[in-house]
C-alpha cells in the first residue's frame, strides 16, 4: 500500500529522516508514482499525502526527480478538480468532502505547500480555494462553520474538530490567499467558533482533539499577527496537557500515537512554546 498516512510512503519518508540510504529513495518514488491515479482524491490514501512525500523529498535532497513525481500527481489531481470539490471514491462510497484528512482543504493544502505550483495554477487555486470556502460557509452571528460533507446522511453530522469542520478548514486554509479580505473573515469566524465551542470532550490529540482544534489559532496567528490567536492556542494547549495526565492516571498508561495520541499533544505544546503553526507531517516532517 503506497498510501502516506496508512501506507509505505509514510514509513520510508520516516526511516530517511533516521537513517538515510538509496534504497529507501528508490522505494518511495516507486510509491509515490504508484499512487498517482489512486481514486480516494484525499490525504490519507490518495496522492494528495504522496504529493506531500515528495516535496519533503525534494526539499531533503534537492534532486529534481522529486519535482517531477509531485507535477505528475498535481497534473492528475488537477484534472479530477471538476467541481468545487472533489469527488472521493473512500471506503466503498464516493461523496464530496470538504476537511483536511479526507476532503477538499486537505487537497489544496497538497498543490499550495513548498510552491510547486505554476502562478497561473497558483492564482487559479486561491481563487477556486476561496468561493468553494464561501459557498459552504455556515454563517450566524460572526461564527462560521462549515459541513463534513455535501452528501445526505451520517457524514452531513456538524462536528467542531481537525478533521471535519472549522478547526481543520482554518488551519488549512489559513497560508492561502493571504490578502483575500474574504476569507481572512471567513476564518476569523471558523476561529471564533473554535474557540467558543472550547476545548473537546474527545481528548487532547491532534484528529479530533483540542490540540487539532488549538491548530486553527496558531495558523490564524501567523497569518493576522493577532496574539489573541496566540493566547488562545496556549489555552487549549494547557487544557491538552492536563486532559493527557488525566487520562493517564485514569487507564494506567498514555496513548503513543501521532495523530490521536500524546505525541501530537506534544508537539502542539511545542508549537504554542515557540509560536509557529506547523502541522506534524503536513507542514513538517
Amino acid at each position: 500500500m503506497p498510501s502516506f498516512w496508512t501506507g509505505e510512503s509514510g514509513i520510508l519518508l520516516v526511516a530517511h529522516r533516521l537513517a538515510p540510504e538509496a534504497w529507501q529513495e528508490e522505494r518511495l518514488l516507486a510509491c509515490i508514482q504508484a499512487n498517482v491515479a489512486n481514486p480516494s482524491w484525499e490525504l490519507m490514501w490518495g496522492s494528495p499525502g504522496t504529493m506531500l512525500a515528495a516535496q519533503v523529498m525534494h526539499e531533503r535532497t534537492g534532486a529534481e526527480r522529486w519535482v517531477e513525481a509531485w507535477r505528475e500527481s498535481a497534473d492528475r489531481l488537477w484534472q479530477e478538480w471538476r467541481g468545487e470539490l472533489w469527488l472521493q471514491d473512500l471506503y466503498g462510497r464516493t461523496a464530496h468532502i470538504l476537511g483536511p484528512a479526507h476532503g477538499f482543504v486537505g487537497n489544496v493544502h497538497a498543490l499550495a505547500r513548498g510552491r510547486l505550483l505554476d502562478k497561473g495554477r497558483r492564482n487559479e487555486l486561491e481563487r477556486r480555494a476561496v468561493a468553494a470556502a464561501a459557498r459552504h460557509a455556515q454563517r450566524a452571528n460572526g461564527l462560521v462553520q462549515w459541513p463534513p460533507s455535501l452528501e445526505p446522511g451520517k457524514s452531513t453530522e456538524i462536528r467542531t474538530q481537525w478533521c471535519h469542520g472549522a478547526p481543520g478548514i482554518v488551519a488549512s486554509l489559513a497560508p492561502v490567499a493571504p490578502r483575500d479580505q474574504q476569507l481572512t473573515e471567513l476564518l476569523v469566524g471558523g476561529g471564533e467558533l473554535t474557540w467558543r465551542a472550547g476545548p473537546l470532550a474527545k481528548g487532547p490529540g491532534l484528529c479530533h482533539g483540542t490540540a487539532g482544534n488549538g491548530y486553527a489559532f496558531l495558523k490564524l496567528f501567523e497569518r493576522s499577527g493577532d496574539e489573541l490567536w496566540l493566547d488562545r492556542a496556549r489555552g487549549f494547549a494547557m487544557h491538552a496537557a492536563a486532559q493527557v495526565e488525566r487520562m493517564r492516571s485514569t487507564y494506567g498508561r498514555g496513548r503513543y500515537t501521532l495523530w490521536t495520541g500524546d505525541l501530537g499533544t506534544a508537539l502542539y505544546l511545542q508549537c504554542c512554546i515557540s509560536a509557529e503553526a506547523a502541522v506534524p507531517t503536513l507542514d513538517s516532517c
